[in-house]
């Protein structure tokens, strides 16, 4: 199997509890403020709530009460709730497994099938596991958050589930073959961490232990092994980090001959330190700081952020390395280069099969995959058939420890999504095994792409989905997306519910390839870190003001949106150029940017932003902290702020307390706070077409 080591805290749709004393307990550690609207930092609190709900009900009036409204949330649930859905599956063993939801299962069915029923239209399934049904019983909303299955025999699993869609959540022992939960069994309690299987009588435990076990981010610092049978509070400690890590974790290699035990620690959320146990000994992996690292059978394959000079060469951030496994730890230096960026052509990710490795590229923001081959020590690549000229598209290996079987999905913003099995290094093309059905009407648009300028003379691609005769005369209702973050990439694929609630309407979609994202390789995002941060906005900025001078759209007409990263995005959109759009819609965003380290998941975030208690880095920082520079003077567009109230990574007091200081200021402005969802916003199918209808008809009573 690969491993992507260290396996990153996610920072999207795009990773402490969420209790009032977890919270207040950070908020100890914060600096102090004069802030009117501290408050609302109270999470659970009554007075908090109490407010949350006074201005759903506002929200809710104004823009739920239409026929409109409810026709478009009733397509938008019909779409999220279709049995013509794609149902994707995990394979483990000779079974397929997925996770189903629909009308009737709100939060799931986790359930099995063969790859020969697989292949029929209608395929019979087994239920493993019914989450409504388990909620129910245990008076609980549990959220599936995943599982991991002991290899080879896959009989014992981990199932972690959470409350709401937090990020924290439990992990409880399953039995495949009873389909119950194991009594007795490993179990954790709520928390941000994991467990993972050494065998199966031992696992990998991180988690909060108590007073000190947990980083300033709020993710585990100690790493223990823990025995079957024995109290949790006597697992042994293997590794302890630092209360200013990110986070520290432990896991094992199960693939058959290479089987290896590694712990990591990440100082910052882009760096890692990895080791490989060996007895009772920790050996360190010499490997760039900012590198990630996997492993695959006898390979270690390194993905570099920065240039680095070894020997006699210079590697370039963003390609891909290859070398023998237990050469580089004797200290040999020999690598195979696998991918060696250009300036337009980035590596998107790469997934190992048995005797191949599936090489996904942009390429001007467009999918590529190639089959890299290994024979007699060198290296053969092949471009694999199947993928759109002008969209998405990622292969990933099935079961990289048995065969070289893979899935490739493909799409692009009219195509909906196919899924296809192949084999790699076959000449043959891969299996269509399923298909999205059409779920808007597309007959009459058309995708392209543009750039603009931006104000450093770099240019800056996006990609627009509009009519076929779109009249370039100013007045089409235009949405602008854009996130800009965290390496992090905007494709273009199938958006059904963006199909059905904007385009179908005669609205035009623009998505953004702003700096900050991993569109064009690492250096496309180090260009928009900490003090570089305006290059995203000026980037953005420069894509509205170009499909304005294109005479798509104008300012009437122009909204934006973005989340988490793009929600702080839209933020500075709104208080550097109000004057720039028609409306926006800013969802579970940051805009305190004062306090955001002291808010949660915010610590781990200081590598992407800065530190906010280091007055030199405040200097640039309070240059794009909206909270801090919304004013009573200024005309804003109107904007609708949504967040949740269960969103344990991003803190739902940035949008509660924008919205209050912009209410008290008599901006026109909507706040709706989902009470589920996690960062993603919604915990099911219902929350989310209700969220998304809110976004979508704002945008249209106002840019129309």
């Amino acid at each position: 199997m690969a491993l992507a080591m260290p396996a990153r805290i996610q920072a999207v749709p795009l990773l402490c509890l969420l209790v009032t004393m977890n919270i207040a307990s950070r908020a100890a550690e914060s600096p102090a403020t004069d802030d009117p609207y501290l408050w609302l930092e109270d999470v659970t609190g009554e007075k908090a709530l109490a407010w949350v709900k006074e201005q759903n009900a506002v929200s809710v009036a104004e823009l739920a009460g239409s026929d409109g409204f409810k026709s478009l949330h009733g397509r938008l649930l019909k779409i999220l709730d279709s049995a013509e859905k794609i149902a994707y599956v995990e394979k483990l063993g000779d079974l397929y497994y997925n996770l189903w939801r629909d009308a009737a299962h709100e939060r799931g069915l986790w359930r099995r099938t063969t790859l020969a029923e697989y292949r029929k239209p209608e395929p019979a399934w087994e239920v493993v596991l019914d989450l409504d049904a388990l909620a129910k019983a245990e008076g609980e909303n549990w959220i599936w958050h995943g599982a991991e299955c002991l290899k080879p025999d896959h009989k014992r699993c981990l199932v972690s589930l959470s409350r709401g869609g937090a990020d924290a959540d439990v992990t409880r022992e399953f039995d495949l073959v009873t389909r119950q939960f194991v009594p007795q069994g490993f179990t954790r309690p709520e928390a941000k961490g994991f467990m993972g299987w050494i065998d199966v009588d031992t696992v990998y435990l991180a988690t909060d232990f108590g007073p000190g076990s947990m980083t300033h981010s709020g993710y585990p610092r100690i790493a223990k092994e823990w025995r079957r049978g024995t109290p949790m509070d006597q697992a042994r400690t293997i590794y302890e980090g630092k209360p200013e890590d990110v986070s520290v974790g432990a896991f094992r290699d199960h693939t058959p001959g290479y089987e290896r035990d590694f712990v990591y620690r990440s100082p910052t959320f882009f760096t890692s330190e990895v080791y490989v146990r060996r007895g009772g000994d920790l050996v360190h992996i010499d490997k760039p700081a900012d590198a990630q690292l996997s492993a695959h059978r006898d390979l270690l394959l390194l993905t570099l952020r920065s240039d680095w000079s070894v020997g006699a060469r210079t590697y370039r951030a963003g390609s891909l390395l290859a070398a023998d496994f237990e050469a580089f730890l004797e200290g040999s230096r020999q690598f195979e280069v696998l991918f060696e960026p250009t300036e337009r052509v980035s590596l998107a990710g790469f997934s190992p099969t048995l005797h191949h490795i599936l090489l996904n590229t942009l390429d001007n923001v467009r999918s590529r995959v190639q089959v890299l081959t290994r024979k007699v020590g060198a290296w053969t690549r092949q471009a694999l058939p199947g993928v759109p000229d002008f969209g998405s598209a990622n292969a990933t290996a099935a079961d990289s420890d048995r065969s070289d079987d893979f899935f490739l999905t493909a799409d692009d913003f009219l195509t909906p999504t196919s899924l296809s099995l192949g084999v790699a290094g076959a000449s043959a093309v891969a299996e269509r095994l399923k298909a999205l059905p059409s779920f808007f009407e597309a007959a009459d648009l058309a995708i392209s792409q543009h750039e603009a300028v931006s104000k450093d003379g770099t240019r800056i691609p996006y990609f627009q989905v509009s009519r076929k005769s779109v009249a370039l005369d100013g007045k089409n209702p235009t949405l602008l997306y854009g996130y800009g973050g965290f390496e992090i990439s905007m494709t273009p694929d199938y958006r059904a519910l963006n199909g059905a609630g904007w385009l179908e309407k005669g609205g035009v979609y623009l998505l953004a390839n702003i700096r900050g994202g991993g569109e064009f390789g690492p250096a496309w995002h180090h260009a928009a870190l900490k003090e570089g941060r305006h290059r995203a906005y000026e980037d953005f900025i420069a894509v509205a003001e170009g499909s304005i001078a294109r005479k798509l759209t104008s300012p009437r007409h122009l909204g934006i949106m973005g989340g988490s990263n793009g929600g702080l995005l839209m933020g500075n959109m709104l208080t550097m150029r109000p004057d720039l759009f028609g409306a926006i819609v800013c969802q579970v965003p940051l805009l305190d940017m004062k306090r955001y380290s002291h808010l949660l998941a915010g610590a781990s975030w200081m590598e992407e932003y800065g530190d906010p208690d280091d007055p030199a880095q405040w200097e640039f920082i309070k240059t794009f902290s909206p909270y801090q520079k919304v004013d009573a003077g200024t005309r804003y567009p109107p904007t609708l702020f949504t967040t949740s109230t269960r969103d344990d990574r991003v803190h739902p007091g940035h949008a509660r307390k924008m919205v209050a200081k912009m209410k008290a200021q008599r901006h026109d402005v909507l706040y709706y706070e989902n009470v589920e969802g996690g960062h993603g916003g919604a915990a099911n199918n219902a929350q989310a077409a209700f969220m998304s209808a809110l976004a979508y008809t704002f945008l249209w009573n106002h840019l129309r």
